[in-house]
């Protein structure tokens, strides 16, 4: 589990990771090596307590890395940090969505050669081109690298975890695209 200063505990209870509210960034890194592009990430999670991101996935992009931030900036705001220098709140991808604290919410994340899509609750809130585009991690989650999950300040559960690689009928038809 990395460091992140001020952060708070993180444990398993009933099969579900409990990431406690720090005083800033709370979170678990994978330290394994993951794929690059052409894979999905899946996984459900819920705002336990807090007002902030509960579900902040990094992730690999070809060499670089990004986040999908799930319920920043006062728990509205989702979107990819960082696209060109700038975080979820002030990019193309930004979006603003209500996300109900104590539900469980499903997560979907794909890097292709070609995209990068994300899902929430089966609703595209992400699909972005990843061609003419430079992606990087806010510092704060930056130990979150390869692939983490992270909270800012408040309590998160996430369960179901899930990564696979895609299969080429999966992404072949974005390959042939301009």
């Amino acid at each position: 589990m990395p460091q992140y200063g001020a952060d708070g505990e993180v444990h398993v209870e009933n099969g579900q990771l409990i990431l406690e509210a720090g005083e800033t960034v709370t979170g678990v890194t994978w330290k394994g090596q993951p794929p690059r592009s052409n894979y999905e990430l899946a996984l459900e999670a819920m705002r336990l307590d807090g007002i902030d991101f509960f579900a902040t996935t990094t992730f690999p992009v070809g060499e670089q890395y990004c986040s999908l931030v799930v319920g920043g900036w006062g728990g509205v705001v989702v979107g990819l940090s960082n696209v060109d220098t700038f975080d979820a709140s002030e990019n193309d991808t930004t979006r603003f969505l209500s996300l109900d604290d104590r539900k469980w919410h499903r997560v979907r994340i794909r890097v292709t050669d070609a995209k990068i899509q994300a899902w929430i609750n089966d609703k595209p809130v992400v699909d972005l081109a990843r061609r003419g585009h430079e992606f990087e991690v806010r510092v704060e989650v930056d130990l979150s690298r390869p692939l983490g999950i992270s909270t800012w300040q408040t309590t998160g559960a996430v369960r179901h975890i899930r990564l696979r690689r895609l299969r080429p009928d999966e992404y072949a038809i974005e390959k042939e695209a301009p």
